[in-house]
């Protein structure tokens, strides 16, 4: 039934149902809002009732008038059927796997229901998988692949299972009529499009945006079913968007604004279910906001209503700082300005479609990342920047908020001695890239404007290389350009941060970071807004570099790939204090030490992620293979989520030392009691030191000397302050300090060194011992420490293995011999005892003269070196500074303990050097 009259309206409002609750049998109802004498008496007025489905409703009247009499007022009336807007309303998102299954629908259906919000809009995606379904069976179909029919059978299979699970009753019967509905509509256009061997963009656009059309239908009857009313919006009736290429459109504000109004006078809820990703353009031709574009719908639709808040619900807890794949370490970030929020997305990090800040931005509408799987995590909220963080778990030292990675990068890099001062140059470059549709990620420019560098998607390097070289074939035949060069298999390491901004120190530490990692830089980038630092390294140092800057900033464990060479002695004594400090260095120091490879002789033991040291020597039986130093020092070198690594060298081989400078180019860190390197060829040794000092890769040797005594940390210490070093004299060999400190009053020398030799102080041949070679390579090691460059054989030493028992067989024939010189020793300790003095066998480095002397020396016995005890070592420095009493260091200069502790000591050392708190 219908009341007229012939009158233009210009005031115009829906009114469901919902209002009136009018239905077929209370139609006098309306006389009590509206009388008739009203509608009758006025001449301006025009009212009209008639039947109306109603989504998801069963058949009601409504009503619609107009008015432009200003005497008669329906404000009151009507005030409820225009669009609120503001912080009434939240808005929320939820992705493809928030739906993926009946039971998650019924999730979220909950979460929506438990919202406190007076007003909410729910944006939700196709249900998990749906949208590649969708696009599938378009390709199969242009493809002319009969399977298309079986696959969109698939589809709908899927979607009726988890109605038949979610829904029941007049909500089932619709919903399954309309899916079937649907696929009927669909298969003939996918029919057209298998004729037609070609689909066009709108045709695909309205095919796959049935996937969220579908799911918005499941979670409205979900949301009802929990006795909360709902309506669900097909988002292609409100939102316009204006295509501009193939994978960008831009929001028509002003009339989606319009249609949103208008749908919502004629569908008032307190709670709307809106399908995410479609959309329609000006002329009403549906389309999508293209991949990823769900967060996008949200971001408008709260832009448009005014939000209060607009949550985007994901399977993860929130922005993490790193990707946490790559980074174990990697921490949630609590909050992230609109800024840092948008460069993060950009570069590629698992945040939000990138154009999901820009529509609430204008209205300062906060973002929140939230887990549906995990409802008590806060979450990553993106709002405007207070400029004043102080977070609770967050550091203020993190200046860096997070770090994104790009892969499969390359770069372009345009040189040329004609391009400096020619205006036009860069426009022609990256012009000519447009045309050939690529992507520039990131731009560099020396300021000589003489070459100009570029990075663009692996997969369409190829192309621009092409189109440039016939765009500037001219110039490269000229002469004003001298190269186009590809440089393939690059990533992209962004630092984001706002707080970066006027902050010194921030691109120093990052590029120091980098440099200990022996990771070097390609490309550097970065606008003058200061919040991002861009950096192109090679693909296969992207995981250590990213691991390395987020390190440094974050303060998360110091990690070090450690292979140990030599698992005799003083090695498996390494190993046994790594085993028992581990857990320690974890928790109170933050360094996390992981011993990958073992090796010796003739096996080795290797490891992917860590080797128990609680059953190494175990395991190096049983699961040890056939040591190969190559494939080892690869091994331990390898892994990609640990951006340092050292290698122990617990051996006294000098072949292990010739692989110093091979591992220190590679940036392999050296830590070494071994003495062959440093005491070895002057031009080799030369070149080992001149690499470290080069790079930021580190080489310690500390125990080469005194065990563990600081004696090449003091020598160092003194230098590097600028003292002048005299002379270094000391008792270096414990072995020889124990046999001359035990050799007094009737003993043997004989005796004394079977005693030594006994006690473990002597190497299996003593002769090793006293031929005085260790003690000469000390003073070696330590004369070139102080600048002087001598040879081995330039130091002249005094041997005390007796002349005819050099050639002995074997050291048991030569300790059987050796009684026979004990006259010989004695004579020279009476000697000495004559005039009040003792013997000692020292090593002397005279700077001055520029000379070095290894020899058994008398000392008096109020000589520092007299009051020495058991296998104990003394080293004096006499210097500018120190020179009336030389400075002292004494202590345990033999043992494997005291040993292993000094190459652990530089172990830590090389942690703190590479960012680990000290």
């Amino acid at each position: 039934m219908a009341f007229s009259s012939p009158i233009s309206p210009s005031y115009s409002s829906h009114l469901s149902s919902k209002h009136f609750k009018i239905n077929r049998t209370k139609v006098s109802t309306i006389n009590k809002i509206y009388p008739f004498s009203l509608l009758q008496r006025s001449p301006f007025l025009k009212v009209e009732i008639s039947s109306q489905w109603e989504r998801g409703e069963s058949s009601k009247f409504s009503i619609s008038a107009a008015v432009t009499s200003k005497e008669y007022s329906l404000d009151g009336a009507l005030e409820n059927t225009q669009l609120p807007k503001g912080d009434c309303w939240s808005v929320h998102k939820f992705g493809g796997t928030c739906v993926g299954t009946p039971e998650r629908i019924g999730n979220v259906a909950e979460i929506i229901t438990a919202d406190q919000s007076e007003r909410k809009l729910v944006v939700v995606s196709a249900m998990s998988k749906v949208t590649d379904m969708m696009y599938d069976l378009i390709y199969k179909a242009q493809s002319r692949d009969d399977s298309y029919i079986t696959a969109l059978d698939a589809v709908r299979e899927k979607h009726k299972l988890a109605a038949v699970d979610l829904l029941d009753g007049d909500d089932l019967a619709s919903f399954l009529s309309k899916l079937q509905d649907d696929v009927n509509n669909l298969k003939s256009m996918l029919r057209a499009i298998y004729i037609a061997g070609h689909a066009t963009e709108s045709f695909s656009d309205f095919v796959v945006g049935h996937g969220e059309l579908w799911s918005a239908h499941l979670l409205s009857s979900a949301v009802r079913k929990n006795g909360v009313e709902c309506k669900w919006m097909d988002t292609r009736e409100v939102l316009v968007v204006n295509p501009t290429s193939s994978n960008q459109v831009d929001p028509d504000y002003l009339m989606s604004e319009e249609r949103l109004e208008k749908w919502y006078s004629n569908n008032p809820s307190k709670t709307i279910i809106a399908t995410g990703f479609i959309a329609t353009t000006p002329q009403n031709i549906p389309t999508t906001l293209k991949r990823d574009g769900s967060d996008f719908s949200a971001a408008i639709m709260g832009a448009l209503l005014k939000a209060r808040q607009v949550t985007i619900w994901t399977d993860v807890d929130g922005v993490y700082s790193a990707d946490p794949r790559k980074v174990s370490e990697a921490v949630i970030l609590k909050t992230l300005s609109y800024q840092e929020a948008w460069e993060m997305s950009y570069f590629g990090a698992n945040v939000l479609h990138p154009r999901t800040i820009v529509p609430v931005m204008q209205y300062d509408i906060p973002i929140v990342i939230k887990n549906i799987f995990n409802l008590s995590a806060p979450g990553t909220m993106i709002c405007r920047s207070s400029g004043n963080e102080y977070e609770d778990g967050q550091k203020l030292e993190s200046l860096v908020k997070g770090f994104a990675t790009i892969d499969n990068v390359a770069l372009v890099n345009v040189e040329g001695t004609g391009m400096a001062g020619v205006p036009g140059t860069a426009s022609a470059i990256f012009s000519a890239v447009k045309d050939v549709g690529a992507n520039v990620i990131m731009i560099s420019q020396a300021s000589s404007e003489h070459s100009v560098c570029f990075a663009v998607p692996e997969k369409e390097v190829k192309a621009v290389a092409d189109v440039l070289e016939s765009r500037f074939g001219q110039a490269l035949s000229a002469g004003r350009l001298s190269q186009i060069a590809v440089i393939p298999n690059c990533s992209i390491l962004a630092a984001v941060g706002q707080r970066m901004a006027s902050t010194p120190g921030v691109s120093a530490t990052l590029f120091t970071a980098l440099a200990k990692a022996n990771i070097n830089i390609r490309a550097i980038a970065q606008g003058c807004t200061e919040y991002n630092i861009t950096v192109v390294v090679k693909r296969e140092d992207c995981v250590r570099a990213l691991r390395a800057v987020h390190s440094k900033f974050y303060l998360s464990r110091t990690i070090i790939a450690v292979g140990i060479v030599g698992p005799g002695l003083i090695g498996g004594t390494l190993l046994d204090q790594l085993k028992d400090q581990t857990a320690v260095l974890k928790e109170k120091f933050n360094i996390d030490l992981r011993v990958m490879g073992i090796t010796g002789t003739r096996t080795m033991l290797l490891s992917e992620s860590g080797i128990d040291l609680s059953r190494w020597r175990e395991l190096l039986s049983v699961k040890g293979e056939m040591a190969d130093m190559n494939k080892f020092v690869h091994h331990v070198r390898g892994n990609h989520f640990i951006p340092n690594t050292v290698m122990v060298d617990c051996t006294a081989d000098s072949d292990v030392a010739s692989h110093y400078f091979g591992w220190l180019h590679r940036g392999i860190h050296v830590v070494t009691p071994n003495k062959k390197a440093n005491s070895g060829p002057l031009d080799q040794y030369l070149k080992l030191r001149a690499l470290q000092r080069q790079s930021y890769t580190h080489y310690f040797y500390e125990a080469t000397v005194g065990a563990g005594l600081p004696i090449i940390s003091t020598l160092r210490g003194l230098l590097e302050t600028g003292d002048k070093i005299l002379r270094i004299e000391g008792i270096f060999s414990g072995t020889l300090s124990y046999i001359f400190n035990n050799f007094t009053g009737s003993r043997a020398f004989s005796q004394v060194v079977k005693e030594a030799k006994e006690a473990g102080y002597t190497e299996p041949d003593p002769r090793d011992d006293l031929s005085g070679t260790d003690v000469a390579r000390k003073v070696i090691i330590l004369a070139r420490e102080s600048g002087l460059q001598l040879e081995l054989s330039d130091i002249p030493v005094q041997s005390l293995v007796p002349e005819p028992l050099r050639s002995s067989a074997s050291p048991e024939e030569f300790m059987q011999q050796l009684p026979q010189f004990d006259q010989q020793m004695a004579a020279q300790r009476h000697e000495a005892e004559d005039t009040g003095e003792v013997l000692r066998y020292v090593g002397v480095v005279d700077v001055v003269n520029g000379r070095g002397t290894v020899e058994l020396q008398r000392y008096s016995k109020e000589h520092p070196f007299a009051q020495l005890s058991g296998s104990d070592n003394i080293i004096a420095f006499t210097t500018e500074r120190y020179a009336k009493q030389p400075l002292i260091v004494r202590g345990p200069g033999a043992g494997a303990e005291v040993t292993a502790g000094g190459v652990f000591c530089d172990i830590l050392r090389l942690a703190s050097y590479l960012g680990a708190p000290s």
